[in-house]
């Protein structure tokens, strides 16, 4: 049961981290567009070599995150398919137990 918490915990943090490399690099390829508008010749090539390399290194992020969240995936998958009747039956208890709280208010 901790470690449901603990990888659960585990996964937000990545979710928050790549959300955040995303942001940035969302917003170093606007500030770069903006300053190339004027640009030609060796400047435009530089620029366009710097919007290559943040393109990759985001490219290498969602591929990290990709990777360290499937053994979480997979053990979803596996545990889902190995008991499907304990799944159902798990999450039909917890939406009564939603249930029956919402209709207490």
């Amino acid at each position: 049961m901790a470690r449901k918490y603990t990888d659960q915990f585990a996964e937000d943090q990545i979710k928050d981290q790549v959300f955040s490399e995303l942001q940035a690099l969302i917003e170093e390829s606007e500030k770069l567009l903006k300053s190339s508008a004027s640009l030609v010749g060796e400047e435009a090539d530089t620029l366009r070599g710097q919007i290559a390399q943040k393109l990759q290194q985001a490219r290498n992020s969602v591929t990290r995150v990709r990777d360290r969240t499937q053994p979480a995936v997979d053990a979803t998958e596996s545990y889902i398919g190995g008991h499907p009747w304990q799944t159902v039956a798990i999450s039909a208890g917890f939406g009564l137990v939603v249930g029956l709280l919402l209709g207490r208010r």
